[in-house]
Parts: structure tokens; sequence; C-alpha cells
């Protein structure tokens, strides 16, 4: 998957959204259900980080982004406090977008490898980012209940990408998601046959492959947990999965860890 043509690609508006998306994504910036993120998310956008003092943050939940037809799903966590909670955009002006975009620029999933805030010209090709959890959450860990909450959001916003073929979990808790929503659609019964782990790679029972990576936080790419190679692999390991749906039927087959 090349790079070629992205660039002279017209940028998408929300008027190039299915009209069903467009719908979920107003329901989702306007949602107050739990209280806490909702007190965290306008703290935050009021107090602001010194860096940032000039900037009006989106201090909202912040909706899906990408390419609806997209075949490879990217689900994620939650938004950064002083990221996707400023930008409004996921994984848009903070280290773990640094660190990811670069990497869908260079296989192909991106026109560009920054994103540094809403209408910055940036196009995703075949892929689709989400997150688990669509406000920012304390200290980056959401309780149960706000992952929960969020479940009639990302239920929905599965169902409707027709197209996907690879479920791309970074962390576990976007990899729990993923299962989780599975669960609620009668697809698995447990999720003990299903390890996370960094490469981890599994043909689900819907047909879709499920890969696993670390989270592209500061901690993990710091530390050398995840470096970007590894996180390089993951999404070259992801093009050449869908390359081979184009001429090969995909039928479910036994999960399997590989």
């Amino acid at each position: 998957m090349g790079n070629r043509g992205l660039a002279n690609k017209r940028r998408p508006t929300s008027n190039d959204l299915p009209a069903w998306l467009k719908v979920l994504n107003e329901e989702v910036v306007a949602c107050i259900r739990c209280p806490r993120l909702v007190v965290y998310r306008e703290k935050i956008a009021r107090e602001k980080r010194r860096a940032y003092v000039d900037w009006d943050y989106w201090g909202k939940p912040v909706p899906g982004f990408g390419d609806p037809d997209a075949r490879v799903l990217i689900l994620g966590l939650a938004p950064g406090a002083h990221g996707s909670n400023r930008t409004g955009r996921p994984f848009t002006g903070d280290s773990s977008g640094n660190f990811m975009y670069p990497v869908l620029y260079k296989t192909g999933f991106a026109n560009q490898a920054s994103a540094t805030h809403r209408g910055d010209g940036l196009i995703l090709k075949d892929a689709y980012i989400t997150a688990a959890v669509r406000c920012a959450p304390p200290a980056n860990k959401p309780t149960p209940e706000e992952i929960a909450a969020c479940t009639r959001f990302l239920d929905r916003e599965i169902d409707g990408l027709k197209n996907v073929k690879v479920v791309v979990a970074l962390g576990r808790i976007g990899f729990d998601a993923y299962l989780n929503y599975l669960k609620r659609r009668g697809q698995i019964s447990t999720k003990a046959p299903y390890v996370f782990a960094h490469a981890a790679k599994y043909t689900m029972p819907d047909g879709r492959l499920l890969l696993a990576s670390y989270h592209p936080s500061n901690q993990n790419t710091n530390t050398g947990k995840l470096n970007e190679r590894m996180f390089t692999e993951i999404f070259r390991e992801a093009a050449r999965s869908v390359k081979k749906t184009i001429s090969t039927p995909r039928t479910p087959s036994t999960p399997g860890h590989s």
C-alpha cells in the first residue's frame, strides 16, 4: 500500500460522512453520561497546559476519525487530556500521535506524517480510528463503568463500519473492548482463548483478524517497550492482511495465537 495519490485527495468534510456516522458523532460529542469524566475534561479545558494557553480546548467527547470505508479499524484507549481533549481528534497533538501517524504514513494509511489540529489536511486511507472511551479520563485510567457507558457508541460504530477486515487493538483496554463487543454480539462466549501480547494475532469467529499492539503511550515508547520497528510491523501486517482479502474470501477459522 503506497502513499501516491493520497496527498491530492480532496480533504473530507462532515458532509462526506454517511448519515449514520454523522448522527453517531453528534451523539458522542453531546454525551454527558459520566459525571467524573465531564468534570475532568472541562476542568482541563479551562485550566489548560502552559504550552497551549492560547488554544481553545475541545473539552468534549472525541468522535472517531478516518475512512468510513476502512478495512482497518484502530481501537485505542481514550483521549489524552492535552491531546485529543484539546484538538478534538484522536491521537492529534500529543506524543502518542507523534509516534503513531508517521507509522501510518509509512505504511500507506495516512497522507502525511503529522497530526497537529483538525483542519491540518490529514486524511486516513483504508483506516478508521476510534477508542474504547471517548472522554479524557483522570490519570488516563477510565473505570469499568465508564468503559461500559461508551459501549453503546462503540457497538454502533463497529456495526456500521461494514468493510473492516482487520482490527488493530492498541493496549489491553482496546483489546478487551473488541473482545467484549464480540461477546455482546454473541460471536464469542469467553475471552479466555485470546491472550493480550504485543503482535498477538487471532482470526476471530466474525472473520476479522485481531492484531494486538502495545499502546503508543509515553510510558511504552520512552522505555523502549514499544519502538518504531515493532509498531511499523503491526501496520505492515494489517496492510498485508487486507490485500489478501481482495482476492481471497475470508472464512471464519478456529482462533489461534501466533
